[in-house]
């Protein structure tokens, strides 16, 4: 296993695990639902093979995410970083806006140690930054929450530069999880610099592209009927032709580097700088064994031009999110 700091402080596996997929029923589903079971082998294969970060959120489920991870690491949690994530309303389980008040940070942080059965969230992110309440004032909760040994370290996900820039003011910031894969360039790489400057890690969620970037999704047959990604223009009518298109480039060169599709992007965004770390999401044993294959994979300064410009900057069709979710996105 290869490790990367998280901003100043944590250690954590260069590849780690997005949780998200691994619940049964809620308000998600990717492919084929999750059989819990596996989740739960998952996490422990992939503690095996020294995986430290674990990636989950409130809004998962909701709720239930947070449950099952906290119950697969009963026992192993030594050495783990645990990250979770806040930032929406709720009435009972339907969520009904983005909610970055201090108030939320506080009640979010309670509850979510008590599903996880932790005593210290290690990264604790604002998911979606709320434009009705200053950065400053929700990173000010989020501070307090450190100070009082609730939370070791603080995230922000899918933030602008600006954002990230005023939010560090009041209190370090440790991670920054936007998405960031071969598909969607422009903003992550945008994010990535001033990561760098500020000596925040990026942490890339979807960095295979929700899937099709490892082969997997071909076609709209591919994707079950209620499958989330079936309302992503990226996954649409001509879109999604020129996306796998561009699949096609990448798996020509993954047959030369003898590797999967999957394990060449993996390496690739992880070769762009020692402050990126990638967290797919993962629901399979096999899955797991074959990202941290991604480790091993060596690319050379013409492997990663040849893959860059087999997708360059700009180059993926279709808006990532749909257009409501879009609107809470990189602000």
């Amino acid at each position: 296993m290869k490790y990367r700091k998280l901003g100043h402080s944590l250690e954590v596996s260069a590849i780690g695990i997005g949780c998200m997929p691994m619940i049964k029923g809620g308000n998600i589903l990717y492919g084929e639902a999750a059989d819990l079971g596996e989740s739960t082998r998952t996490i422990h294969r992939a503690i095996d093979l020294g995986v430290t970060f674990f990636d989950t959120a409130q809004i998962y489920g909701p709720f239930s995410n947070e449950e099952l991870l906290g119950e697969a690491i009963k026992g192993k949690r030594e050495g783990l970083v645990i990250a979770t994530k806040f930032g929406f309303r709720f009435e009972g389980k339907q969520i009904t806006g983005v909610d970055g008040s201090p108030a939320n940070a506080r009640a979010a942080c309670e509850s979510s140690l008590q599903r996880l059965g932790i005593d210290t969230i290690d990264l604790f992110y604002q998911h979606r930054v709320d434009p009705n309440v200053p950065i400053e004032e929700t990173v000010g909760a989020m501070k307090r929450l450190v100070e009082a040994g609730k939370v070791r370290a603080l995230g922000l996900s899918e933030a602008s530069p600006p954002t990230i820039r005023r939010a560090h003011k009041i209190h370090p910031i440790s991670a920054v999880q936007n998405e960031y894969s071969l598909l969607y360039r422009k903003e992550a790489e945008e994010t990535l610099a001033v990561c760098r400057e500020l000596g925040i890690t990026l942490v890339a969620y979807a960095p295979l592209g929700r899937s099709l970037l490892t082969g997997a999704v071909q076609g709209k047959a591919d994707l079950p009927e209620g499958d989330r990604r079936l309302a992503h223009p990226r996954f649409q009518g001509s879109n999604l032709d020129q996306n796998v298109s561009i699949l096609k480039k990448l798996e020509s060169i993954a047959r030369e580097k003898r590797c999967t599709p999957g394990q060449l992007v993996l390496a690739w965004l992880l070769a762009q700088d020692k402050a990126v770390v990638a967290i797919p999401g993962t629901k399979r044993k096999e899955r797991v064994d074959e990202n941290l294959g991604a480790l091993d994979i060596k690319l050379s300064s013409s492997d990663l031009d040849r893959v860059s410009a087999a997708a360059p900057v700009g180059a993926g069709a279709g808006a990532r999110y749909p257009a409501d979710a879009l609107k809470r996105a990189y602000l």
